[in-house]
Order: C-alpha cells, then sequence, then structure tokens
C-alpha cells in the first residue's frame, strides 16, 4: 500500500493563516506532513509526501502526481490524505471549532470508510468541538473549490482533513502545541492503520 500524505497550499498563498498570523496553514500542515510521513515509514508503510515545495502546487499537478502514483501501484494500492487547516473565513477570531474530514461527491466506498475511521479517531480524543457531526461520519463537499479537486480527481481513495480551526483562539493553541502537533500524527497515523488493515 502506498500511502500519499499531501499538505495544504503554499508560502505564495494569501490568507490561510490564524488572525494573529502565528499559525500559517502552509507551514503547519507541512510539518505534520513531515512527522505523519516519518511516524508511518518507522512503522514499515511505503508513505511518501505528495507536495514536497513550499510554494503552492496547482491542484492540477497534485492530481497528476497521484494518478501517476496510481498507475504504478494500482488505484487500490494507494491512499490520499490531505492535510488542511478549518477557518470561518472572515479573518477575525470565531467560536467555531473542531476536527472535520471530506470526501468528493463521487467518493468511493474505501474513501468513505477511511472517511469515517478519521472521524471516529478524532471522537475518540475529544476534537469534534461543536462540530455536528454527520450521520455518515464524513463531509462532502457541495460547493466549488480548488481543494475539492484533489479528491474529485485522484483515481484512488482520497480524503481531506481539516485539523480544527486556526480562526479559533483555543484550537489554534493546542494546534501550536507539542503536544497537539504528536495528537494530531497520531489521530491520522491511527485511522489510516485501520484502514490499510481493513482492506
Amino acid at each position: 500500500m502506498k500511502i500519499l500524505i499531501d499538505n495544504g497550499h503554499g508560502s505564495n498563498t494569501l490568507g490561510k493563516s490564524s488572525p494573529d498570523n502565528r499559525l500559517r496553514e502552509y507551514a503547519w500542515a507541512r510539518e505534520i506532513a513531515v512527522r505523519l510521513v516519518d511516524k508511518l515509514k518507522s512503522l514499515g508503510y511505503d508513505a511518501q509526501r505528495l507536495t514536497p515545495e513550499d510554494y503552492d502546487v496547482s491542484i492540477t499537478k497534485r492530481v497528476l502526481r497521484a494518478n501517476e502514483i496510481c498507475r504504478k501501484h494500482g488505484t487500490k494500492n494507494v491512499l490520499l490524505v490531505s492535510i488542511h487547516n478549518n477557518a470561518a473565513g472572515n479573518g477575525k477570531w470565531g467560536n467555531a471549532k473542531g476536527f472535520s474530514v471530506f470526501v468528493s461527491k463521487n467518493a468511493s466506498a474505501n474513501s468513505k470508510k477511511c472517511a469515517r475511521l478519521f472521524t471516529d479517531e478524532a471522537i475518540a480524543r475529544k476534537l469534534m468541538g461543536n462540530r455536528s457531526i454527520p450521520a455518515e461520519k464524513y463531509w462532502t463537499w457541495s460547493w466549488t473549490t480548488a481543494d475539492i479537486g484533489i479528491l474529485k480527481q485522484s483515481n484512488c481513495p482520497a480524503v481531506l482533513t481539516e485539523n480544527l480551526f486556526m480562526d479559533n483562539k483555543e484550537d489554534c493553541d493546542f494546534l501550536l502545541s507539542e503536544a497537539g502537533k504528536n495528537i494530531i500524527v497520531d489521530l491520522h497515523v491511527a485511522a489510516i492503520e485501520k484502514y490499510v488493515k481493513s482492506l
């Protein structure tokens, strides 16, 4: 099983930060991606970063990379996880908090299975915040956004994790703490391991 870890956005992506700029999504996501890949490799998994660059790589290029790996390994033997932070979007501190995981409207059964496992792990770690949990245990993107392209166009099972709200002070402090980073990495490792073992 080839596990692809994608980190959202890039150093040249405007916005995408906490209101006080302590947390920049591109940097946080890359740090988590590096830690996650290292942890997965230490456990014997074949994991790699899809986008090791600091600058933003277009969705088109990300999809091309993922699908080329799918051609080499077979789509059923690849999993893609894209790491992000959520935000209410108005540039101010807000009340929304907690973890969520997304799949595309055309998601495969395995994408949905993987997403449910992520939600289960977030629930176990009390990271759902004030997010109401859908019955399906995952969210489906129903609006037009560039991020959805990596889920919709990648040939392999794919999920996108929104790791808490960077514009919620409590979530932001947690995400920047060493303990918080370790918990987020462990959440991803646990969900990925359970997904792989379920196949």
